[in-house]
């Protein structure tokens, strides 16, 4: 639903331009020359009042004097008349608009609203205002004022920058590389990054996506695109503003340390999307991810005439993580047979500096027939000996047929041919085989490869709704919350925090809050009762960090020394912060656990993303030390696991000399416990453990704050308000009566049901499936499959109908939303041999519950007019059926919610 009408406006069969001038160098004149000069091949005509011809293209005054209507209409007139536009482009029926005028403000009240309220009465798509415009090489289409045009390819290019992607372009055009597509997306007043990346990711002429990013403006629906997108093809992102800090005060270290950048980062990762740091390296990856395929493996083998160059490619692998192919004693007996004596022996594969070009192809043949190894780079530096010309050609050629004797087999081929001329790197380019200046680009772009097979794999797991490790006391724990928004409170009170982390079953050490020093003196006589030592704490609202006013006494095992203690505290808290709020102090129990590694847990809250789960090296010092790591929730075990070892202090938690290690998964189920209490208790709005001690025995923790405050849902949908991914929805399982008192369990699909929906389909006459996909279907591949199983539950979602004794799914049912989430477009296919018992009925009832809980306002579909049963049962459900306007043969379905 997304992508409606999008393949109307980025592969139009008719354009009209509004607004082009005979003025020189202005934007109406440069895209109405690169429209020409693209040789745009469907139907084209310019609306201009003013002018009867425009370069020898004779104009109109209106849209409606041309004698087509326009799939897209390219707007560069003034901003006042551009809503009278869209309202004339709307009452034809056109499908979208490209606006390229900058200035219609934004907001209540503004032009940009008045267009975007226009567009949504009509249906109509747009991109923009204020971008660069959209370039669809395999369209013929270049509807920008860009200074080229691309050649077709098959990367997509999606930029929040017009410059960003005018300098792809010009990149794009020196090193032979194509486009599937190039969309400038501007102010996103409509279609916005996850639009086109809900469309580039259906492309078949897409291998993979390059984004630019400035902001996002809805987390949940780009979370939901890009997990879908990544899963399909490799997505890549360079960010602006890496360096800049949160606007927002943060109140707890967790706050300090959950930086803008550093949640982005965070949320790239869970999308599955793989993160450059600048241009270049974008370009890099575009270099390796429009030619060649992710390998298998990280085995990376390097062949080249310069040891020297050859050993810095293998440190840099190892220190991205890659691994240094091994020689197996089979490839060195073949390596030994066509190379000098003086070869390494090793990897490197170094063949010595006078390697001519037959050398490298007997050596290159070696590798590529061993089937440890996953890619090859190829090296060559410049000698007086050998012609580099002669060996890139030789290379180029074996790649070739190896490439055309293998196909969907065949390992990736990289290469660095050190200071060559741009003629090597125009052949190497165009045999398909990407190639660097420098061995480190060159090596990055393989890890790129490898990264998005890894990232694929780690999409495929969705983490549960409410891990099977805990029960938590959920009503205790809100209700504790609660009191304190009553009360009008902004932290919870020692106290409180104690119980609030004992009802998630995360220990903590005894604690009292006690108004005065005689009250002190009472509670740490009851510790003092059980061998317990005493530490005291300056206990304030206003004073988060106790330390910055020497709030905090170690090691008290008198009472007298109790009561100096608190007076002295309290005294120099007074003395220093006369303004804050002091309630007393606190009592808790000293620990000392000599073998204890101190740790950071919290959460945050990040305007952008919402919640985020903060991990680290604990302490007073845990902003200058930095070692911390973010994700954002829900969180299972392994992605707990994921997100502790992206930490320095990881490697702490293990045995060093005489420290065991720390209790397996110990902290890794407090993260869990942190992202459940997120989902359940919204009104947490920052939370910090501080430290937490985790040793052989388990984890305790020492101190711990909570703000608290009511927050306002950031993302639609019926999950958790602030979570910007979808827990998995095991709410919705359930049993479903159909006909005859049979009783059958549904619940949302898994990416794990992929296995049992190929065989669901084997089930399916040829007849029922050409209904259902309005096509015939001989084959189901696992992209396709993929695409139906794998949901992040946001926009999407699907059940399963499953026979419990043999785990055969017996039907589906699914719905898609819009872009705006108000309508969304469902479908359904039962098992033909279970048509006519009632389980259709049962699965489009669940299907309409869930569309209401989600606040989706239309269910909407297509039904062929043959398939009369399927819109007998839409007629008994109360749908709105009509006969579709532009396609023969289907009609329209509509329930109002």
């Amino acid at each position: 639903m997304s992508t409606y009408r999008l393949k109307n406006v980025l592969s139009p069969r008719s354009v009209a331009l509004i607004g082009a001038s005979p003025r020189p160098r202005s934007v109406g004149r440069a895209i109405l020359g690169n429209i020409r000069k693209a040789q745009f091949q469907g139907e084209f005509g310019i609306v201009n009042p003013r002018y009867a011809e425009i370069d020898g293209v004779r104009t109109v005054g209106s849209l409606a004097k041309l004698p087509f209507v326009p799939d897209l209409v390219v707007i560069t007139a003034p901003v006042t008349a551009i809503a009278g536009l869209i309202e004339e482009a709307g009452k034809l029926g056109t499908a979208g608009a490209l606006i390229i005028t900058a200035g219609l403000g934004h907001g209540p009240g503004s032009l940009a609203e008045a267009v975007e309220r226009v567009a949504r009465k009509y249906g109509m798509r747009l991109i923009g205002p204020n971008c660069l415009g959209v370039m669809i090489p395999g369209a013929n289409l270049n509807a920008s004022f860009s200074a080229h045009m691309p050649g077709p390819g098959n990367l997509a290019l999606i930029s929040q920058s017009g410059a960003i992607a005018a300098g792809m372009v010009d990149w794009a055009a020196q090193r032979a590389v194509g486009f599937s597509g190039i969309v400038s997306i501007g102010d996103q007043l409509d279609v916005d990054i996850a639009d086109l990346l809900d469309y580039f990711a259906l492309d078949g002429k897409t291998r993979a996506i390059l984004l630019y990013v400035e902001a996002i403006k809805d987390a949940s629906k780009f979370m939901s695109a890009a997990r879908a997108a990544a899963r399909i093809k490799p997505v890549v992102v360079v960010k602006s503003g890496r360096m800049v800090q949160g606007a927002r005060a943060a109140t707890t270290h967790t706050g300090a340390l959950a930086g803008s950048d550093a949640v982005y980062d965070a949320a790239f990762r869970r999308a599955g999307i793989l993160r450059v740091s600048d241009l270049r390296e974008l370009f890099d990856c575009a270099e390796t991810l429009g030619r060649v395929e992710s390998p298998p493996g990280k085995r990376l083998a390097i062949l080249t005439n310069g040891g020297g160059i050859g050993v810095l490619a293998v440190d840099r692998l190892v220190e991205l993580g890659g691994i240094p192919a091994v020689i197996t004693p089979e490839t060195r007996q073949k390596l030994d047979a066509v190379l000098p004596p003086t070869w390494s022996g090793s990897n490197p594969v170094d063949i010595v500096g006078d390697a001519d070009p037959a050398r490298y192809a007997a050596a290159l043949e070696v590798l590529l027939a061993d089937t440890s190894i996953d890619a090859i780079l190829v090296m060559n530096v410049q000698t007086a000996i050998a012609s580099a010309d002669d060996i890139a050609a030789t290379v180029t050629g074996l790649v070739g047929k190896y490439r055309e004797k293998h196909r969907r087999s065949a390992k990736p081929v990289l290469a660095v041919w050190v200071g060559a001329h741009h003629e090597i790197g125009d052949l190497l380019s165009g045999a398909g085989i990407p190639n660097y200046p420098t061995e480190d680009d060159a090596v990055r772009g393989f890890m790129h490869l490898v990264r998005h097979r890894e990232v694929v794999a780690e999409l495929a797991q969705v983490p549960p709704a409410m891990p099977s490790e805990f029960a938590p006391d959920m009503e205790a724990a809100r209700g504790i919350v609660a009191a304190a928004l009553a009360d009008g409170r902004q932290w919870l009170d020692p106290v409180e925090v104690k119980r609030l982390l004992e009802a998630y079953e995360i220990p903590m050490v005894p604690t009292f809050a006690a108004a005065d020093a005689e009250q002190a003196v009472a509670y740490a006589s009851e510790l003092f009762a059980q061998g317990a030592t005493v530490v005291l704490k300056i206990m304030s609202r206003d004073i988060v960090h106790k330390s910055d006013v020497g709030g905090v006494v170690l090691n008290l095992t008198s009472p007298e020394a109790v009561r100096e203690a608190a007076a002295r505290i309290l005294a120099r808290a007074r003395e220093l912060r006369p303004e804050a709020r002091i309630s007393g102090v606190i009592v808790q129990a000293m620990v000392v656990r000599q073998k204890a590694r101190e740790l950071i847990l919290g959460l945050a809250d990040d305007p952008t993303f919402g919640t985020v789960i903060v991990f680290g090296r604990g302490g007073t010092a845990v902003e200058i030390i930095n070692d911390k790591a973010l994700a954002l929730p829900p969180l299972d075990l392994q992605l707990a696991r994921d997100l502790i070892d992206r930490t320095r202090v990881s490697r702490l938690l293990r045995a060093y000399r005489d420290v065991p290690a720390v209790k397996q998964d110990a902290v890794a189920l407090v993260l869990v416990k942190l992202a459940q209490m997120a989902a359940d208790i919204p009104g947490i709005r920052e939370l910090d453990i501080n430290p937490l001690l985790a040793d052989e025995a388990g984890v305790l923790a020492v101190d711990a704050r909570v703000a608290v405050g009511t927050v306002a849902r950031k993302f639609k949908g019926s999950g958790p308000g602030n979570f910007a991914v979808r827990a998995y929805p095991s709410q919705w399982q359930r049993h479903i009566e159909a006909k005859d008192g049979w009783r059958v369990f549904v619940r949302p699909i898994r990416p794990e049901d992929e296995p049992l929906i190929h065989d669901f389909l084997r089930h399916v006459t040829s007849h029922d499936l050409r209904l259902r996909f309005f096509a015939p279907m001989k084959e189901f591949t696992h992209e396709f499959i993929a695409r139906l199983t794998q949901l992040d539950y946001a926009r999407a979602m699907a059940f399963v109908a499953v026979d419990e004794t043999t785990n055969e799914v017996l039907g589906v049912v699914r719905i898609h939303s819009d872009s705006i989430y108000e309508s969304g477009e469902y479908a359904i296919l039962l098992r033909s041999d279970l048509k006519g018992r009632g389980l259709g009925w049962g699965l489009m009832q669940l299907i309409i519950e869930y569309a209401k809980s989600e606040g989706l306002k239309v269910i909407a579909g297509d039904v062929l007019q043959e398939n009369t049963v399927m819109l007998e049962m839409c007629r008994n459900l109360g749908f709105e059926i009509k006969g579709d306007p532009h396609e023969h043969g289907i009609c329209n379905v509509k329930l109002k919610l």
